[in-house]
């Protein structure tokens, strides 16, 4: 098909511009921290701050301040009233509704055209033009896209202002290029009741010549047992034997990975990981046989990097440019933006596995974390740990969450693990103990306290019947593509709400 071809050749002309920042990361990220700042001089925010007289980062560094959502959501709302040059300098008529993962409340992330164009859909073009170089000659536009997005409708804030969830707005705007050959049906796609659409989607893309699957591992995981049981096929490629690319994110893809193995028993079939949000197109995965993602330099976004160690939320005193990183350190991400976020804390963190390129992994949440005991475990520790075990005793997770158990009087603390499985572990006794062996190798400071039990006992993990978690986030109002369950938590609230209606099986 022509078609092809000529989509092929305009991807492989943007592998230059990424090869460009690829060899000179830190001056691709100055010039266009000098772009950012100039542009948005003439705004409310950048005459407030000063950014006419900032002609270095460190300026900008001692002069704007590190912010919060609930730091800018003023600034949302007078934008969402119809106000204009508050953060940015051009219309901006579009907000996405994110949920986060642990706040009950959702926040309104603004988005631009700028950002819509030179970032979102400049990320979907730069994974398929870097899919293309690492496997040429590939004909993904003979078939179709599948595109597992989120859940919830564009709502109408006033004549000419909408939000809805990031997805929804994405294939709202959708260009020509990606709307061409997407399923399934927009009328579908963009249903608020979950359950129902799952049923419809899985109904109209079964018929469908499907080469590309997009979307979080756990939800498109749920659509596709939903397919094979409309089907009655044994796996997916039964279904869509041209099928050849995941292009996932969201969620770690660890403890996802031997069940998509399963649904798809292809040694062809690739898999190319994405690191996006409501605020911006961060990463792509850009090698064939590493888990590491390259930072996307030139998408307007300027990134700064808090270290954990010093990590005080907006009152950090230590913060880096990428220039001034390490590899091996956990650091929380800080960007500024061509949608207007100055110097916003997005509340993930990521460790650089490399500066030249800059290559990376994302690590977990700032605010998704236990350190009850001083064992420090993060949301990398947990995905690698039940992975491994699942691998082991050939158990399918579906979703799980871990908070402490806290020491009372003469009793040691513990984690205590909800998990959903899709398949049972071979041995419930083993799985528990590969998943406490694993988590001892892969963090020094729970492998102290794990020490003869003198602080924490082994993992107390409890199985939850089929649903559970689903249940949970229906209560909440959250059940869909975009809200995912916290791996998590500092405190026993959420594992509370989930048990107080959910049958512990084990």
């Amino acid at each position: 098909m022509p078609f092809n071809s000529i989509f092929a050749w305009m991807m492989k002309k943007r592998i230059h511009q990424i090869e460009l920042f690829r060899k000179y990361p830190f001056e691709v990220q100055h010039e266009l921290f000098q772009k950012l700042v100039t542009r948005s001089g003439s705004t409310e925010y950048g005459k407030q701050f000063d950014f006419g007289r900032i002609n270095s980062y460190d300026d900008f560094r001692k002069n704007v301040p590190l912010q919060e959502y609930d730091d800018i959501q003023p600034w949302v709302e007078r934008i969402m009233a119809g106000e204009s040059e508050l953060l940015w300098p051009t219309e901006t008529k579009w907000f996405a509704k994110s949920s986060g993962t642990t706040a009950g409340k959702s926040k309104l992330i603004p988005v631009t055209r700028e950002s819509l164009e030179d970032c979102h859909y400049k990320g979907g073009k730069d994974l398929l033009a870097i899919y293309y170089k690492n496997h040429p000659n590939r004909k993904l536009y003979n078939g179709k896209h599948l595109i597992v997005g989120g859940s919830a409708q564009v709502n109408q804030l006033s004549a000419d202002s909408y939000f809805g969830d990031l997805s929804a707005i994405i294939l709202k705007n959708l260009p020509w290029w990606a709307e061409i050959k997407r399923t399934p049906a927009k009328e579908i796609a963009l249903m608020s009741e979950w359950t129902e659409k799952i049923d419809k989607m899985a109904r109209e893309t079964a018929r469908d010549d499907v080469y590309i699957l997009a979307g979080v591992p756990s939800w498109t995981m749920v659509l596709a047992n939903k397919v094979l049981e409309i089907t009655g096929k044994s796996n997916l490629k039964e279904v869509w034997p041209n099928l050849e690319l995941f292009m996932h994110g969201g969620v770690s893809f660890d403890p996802y990975r031997e069940q998509f193995h399963k649904l798809i028993p292809d040694s062809k079939m690739n898999y190319v990981e994405t690191y996006n949000a409501s605020e911006g197109f961060f990463g792509i995965q850009d090698q064939v046989n590493s888990d590491e993602m390259l930072l996307m330099l030139d998408y307007g976004i300027y990134f700064e990097f808090i270290p954990m160690s010093e990590y005080e939320g907006v009152d950090s005193k230590v913060v880096l440019s990428l220039k001034e990183t390490e590899v091996d350190t956990n650091y929380a991400v800080v960007i500024s933006t061509n949608a207007g976020l100055w110097r916003y804390i997005i509340g993930d963190t990521i460790r650089f596995t490399s500066k030249t390129p800059v290559r990376f992994k994302i690590t977990g949440r700032v605010k998704s974390y236990i350190n009850a005991f001083g064992e420090e475990l993060i949301v990398e520790n947990a995905e690698k740990a039940i992975a491994e075990a699942s691998l082991r005793t050939n158990a399918q997770v579906r979703d799980f969450t871990v908070c402490p158990i806290y020491m009372e009087a003469k009793d040691k603390g513990a984690h205590q693990w909800l998990i959903e499985f899709v398949q049972y572990p071979d041995e419930m006794d083993r799985f528990n103990h590969i998943l406490d062996e694993q988590l001892r190798e892969s963090n020094s400071d729970y492998d102290a306290k794990r020490y003869h039990d003198l602080i924490l006992q082994p993992p107390i993990v409890n199985v939850l019947e089929s649903g559970s978690f689903d249940s949970w986030l229906k209560r909440r109002g959250k059940l869909g593509g975009q809200n995912k369950i916290p791996r998590l938590s500092n405190d026993r609230s959420i594992v509370e709400q989930i048990l107080q209606s959910s049958n512990v099986k084990i």
